[in-house]
This record gives structure tokens, C-alpha cells and sequence, in this order.
């Protein structure tokens, strides 16, 4: 059994040392990691049992926190008046948020969230830096509402910070603004009803094609300008995304790990991409990448990078 933290101060310096805690929230408990250092965020989907790089809520501690993470338009300020609560808003993301890579997938908008739960607060407030926080389960489980639960989860693997049941049980809505316009893409813990009641501005649905879950969830998503071939080995005119030990090659080049780390392959998946979107090529070849691990984290991310795109 892991050591648990006994105070809100003992579970910051385990997430400011870039490690995972669990901790309550008004809706679910969360698997805390430090949003801001890769390892961390790659730890959460270690854990969790199914890697898959999408994106994640990022939680803070007030509104001048989310303000440095993301750009908000007058409506979005008219809706992050509902906060602290059980409401998640997609917005774009602040150029050099300092936001780890892999906790926003990449993607140039942000899910930020200011939970309703005191020891959530002052967690996030104690550690300084904004939480990126799923449900505290491994994949496919039901999410936890208790810390017992999450213990029962993760077999004692995972500290816990316990602040007794939550009391929505139900994860957050999440509400994307685009322009004038907000569209629910998960019903949650706060109607839509009661969001269209409080803001007096309507509430779209998003189509059934949508991303109903969480931002970056379509089949085609992720993907960079130039078009991918996945699996393939470079040919003259196109990019090359390597992996492990490769022969010398004259075209943009960049190596996702020299020596086969599928860790360190995956801290830098998302930036190498756009480094050699940069550079120009219509055809970005990517090597093979084994499909076991965190691979499959980074398969899958690629398959929905060289999908068909509409």
C-alpha cells in the first residue's frame, strides 16, 4: 500500500515532485498529476491502463489560473461565472501556456474546469501549477466517488488525498465556446437546462459526429498539414518521424527516441510533429512504432493524425 498523504500540504509536494495523487472533487475523484510536466501527464495514462493521448481537464484554483492558460472571449467570462463548479469549458489555448504537450493533445484549444470542493482548492492552490485530473479508475471502470474506492481501483498503488464522498458523483459538463455560440459536447453534472436558466444564452448540442466526450475523440483529428504515411520508410520529397536507430537520411528528420524509448518517444511526439509540419513537406513518413505500452498511446494518435480527412 502506498503511503497516503495526510494533509493537503503532503499531497502538493508529491505532485509538485511530479508524482500522481489522487483527490476529491465535488464530482469524481481525479488522478492528479502537475499539468505542466510531461512525465507526470504520461504517468496518468500509465496508470490508468489504456494509454490514449486525449485530451485532459485541466483544473485550477481560480480564474486568474485558468486566465493564463486560455484565451477568453466576453462569453466565455459570462460562462466561467458558473465557476468554482461542475462545469468544463473548451477554449483556445494561450500561445506558451507552459501546459504540457500531452495533457492538451496537442490541440490548440484547452478544457479548463475550477472545481467546487475545498480540498480540491487548496491543493491546486498549494502546489501552484494547474492539475490536469481524469477520473481516479483504471480504463473502463466505473469512475470512483470515494477514496476507498479509488484504493480498491489501483490496489493501494495510487496515494489518496481522502476528503470523504463527492457530492455530484457524475463527472462535469463540458461546454466548448465557439464564437457566440456554446455547445455541449457531455452532459454532466450541471443540466443543460440549468446553464441556458443562469446565462440566459442558449446551449447547443453537438452533432451526433462529434467529439461527445472530450475534445479530440473524431476519427480524423490531431493532424498537421502535411498528410502521414504510417509504418513507411522515407522517400525523397517527404519528412521522416523515426524512431530507434535509423540510417542517415537528407530530408527533415526528426527522432522521436534514438535509443526505442517509448517514454521519451511519446514526450515528444506532439511537438516533433509540428516541428516537421513546419518545415514544409506534403508528406510526413513515420516508422514504426511498437504497439505495446504507451505505443499504443502513440499509435493511436498517429492513426487518427493519417486519417481521411473530410
Amino acid at each position: 500500500m502506498t503511503d497516503e498523504p495526510k494533509s493537503v500540504e503532503e499531497a502538493a509536494a508529491l505532485l509538485r515532485a511530479g508524482k500522481l495523487c489522487a483527490f476529491p472533487t465535488e464530482t469524481v475523484y481525479g488522478l492528479g498529476a502537475d499539468a505542466t510536466d510531461a512525465d507526470a501527464v504520461l504517468s496518468i495514462y500509465e496508470t490508468k491502463g489504456r494509454p490514449r493521448f486525449n485530451p485532459l481537464i485541466i483544473h485550477c484554483a481560480d480564474l486568474a489560473m485558468a486566465e493564463t492558460l486560455a484565451e477568453f472571449s466576453p462569453l466565455a467570462r459570462r460562462v466561467a461565472s458558473l465557476w468554482p463548479g461542475s462545469l468544463t469549458l473548451v477554449l483556445p489555448a494561450r500561445p506558451s501556456n507552459g501546459l504540457a504537450d500531452v495533457a492538451t493533445a496537442g490541440l490548440d484549444s484547452v478544457a479548463i474546469r475550477i472545481p467546487d470542493h475545498p480540498l480540491a482548492l487548496a491543493l491546486i492552490a498549494a502546489v501552484g501549477r494547474p492539475l490536469a485530473a481524469p477520473s481516479a479508475n483504471p480504463s473502463g471502470r466505473l469512475s470512483p466517488t470515494t477514496a476507498e474506492q479509488v484504493r480498491r481501483g489501483f490496489a493501494g498503488r495510487v496515494p489518496v488525498l481522502d476528503g470523504g464522498p463527492c457530492r455530484a458523483g457524475v463527472e462535469s459538463t463540458i461546454i466548448r465556446v465557439e464564437g457566440e455560440r456554446l455547445v455541449q459536447l457531455r452532459a454532466g453534472a450541471v443540466s443543460r437546462e440549468e446553464i441556458e436558466r443562469r446565462l440566459g444564452v442558449p446551449v447547443d448540442l453537438a452533432e451526433k459526429d462529434e467529439a461527445v466526450a472530450a475534445p479530440g475523440m473524431l476519427a480524423s483529428h490531431y493532424a498537421p498539414n502535411a498528410l502521414l504515411r504510417l509504418n513507411a520508410e522515407p522517400r525523397a520529397g517527404e519528412a521522416y518521424l523515426a524512431f530507434g536507430s535509423v540510417a542517415e537520411f537528407g530530408g527533415p528528420m526528426r527522432n522521436l527516441s534514438p535509443n526505442g524509448d517509448l517514454h521519451e518517444a511519446a514526450r515528444n511526439l506532439f511537438s516533433m510533429l509540428h516541428e516537421l509540419d513546419a518545415a514544409g513537406a506534403g508528406m510526413i513518413a513515420v516508422a514504426r512504432i511498437p504497439d505495446e505500452g504507451l505505443g499504443e498511446a502513440i499509435n493511436d494518435r498517429l492513426q487518427r493524425a493519417a486519417a481521411p480527412r473530410g
